[in-house]
């Protein structure tokens, strides 16, 4: 099994973080979209990152359909309840974190802009897409039937990805305020060895890899 992306992809990460925990043996080959490696846009002709290349000679790519067929070939450790309903409700949580991902990556791109070319409507409204969702998240994992539940899920890794990005790119400092469970959370998964083991490097370069 081949992983094509970034290592500071949030979105490669979440991949990347199911297969470790699902115990499938994957090698990541480091590649830049938005530095158009002729690689990605072979792979996927969207020229996205994450793309799963399998041993059939499969390309998937969306990191949702990805984390299907993920669940559909490997059901060991599940990561979704068996469920049809429940497990969309899981998807639904896991396509508001990813959500709150696309938001912060729109803050990263509008960044690269002078500071003269940078368009303040779209900064605030991006960073409301990320209050609202994490408010959500905050109430999702207080209830603990969605999201923080005893047993991992595919919203409990969307979510940890989504606040890692926030951190790595210094989108939100203070998003942690008035978000107690939701703190508590991330840092209880952010220990989990599958998440020690993709943490983005620190000095690489802040890009947004699923463009």
């Amino acid at each position: 099994m081949k992983l094509l992306g970034s290592y500071t992809s949030p979105y490669v990460r979440k991949i990347s973080v199911i297969l470790l925990e699902k115990g499938i043996a994957f090698d990541l080959i480091n590649a830049a979209p938005w530095a158009n490696d002729a690689t990605v846009a072979a792979a996927n002709p969207l020229g996205k990152v994450p793309v799963l290349m399998t041993p059939l000679g499969e390309n998937y790519f969306d990191s949702p359909i990805i984390a299907q067929y993920l669940e559909l070939t490997y059901p060991q450790t599940a990561l979704l309840p068996k469920d049809p309903l429940a497990a969309l409700r899981v998807r639904q949580l896991e396509a508001l974190a990813d959500g709150v991902m696309d938001a912060a990556m729109a803050i990263v791109r509008e960044c690269r802009r002078s500071p003269e070319g940078q368009n303040a409507a779209v900064l605030f409204c991006q960073r409301e897409k990320i209050r609202r969702g994490l408010d959500a998240l905050e109430r999702y994992a207080g209830e603990g039937r969605r999201l923080n539940t005893p047993s991992l899920n595919l919203a409990d890794i969307a979510v940890a990805c989504a606040v890692g990005a926030i951190n790595f790119q210094r989108i939100m400092p203070n998003w942690c305020v008035d978000r107690p469970v939701l703190v508590a959370l991330v840092e209880r998964l952010f220990a989990r060895e599958s998440f020690a083991r993709t943490a983005p490097p620190s000095a690489a370069a802040l890009y947004s890899d699923e463009l």
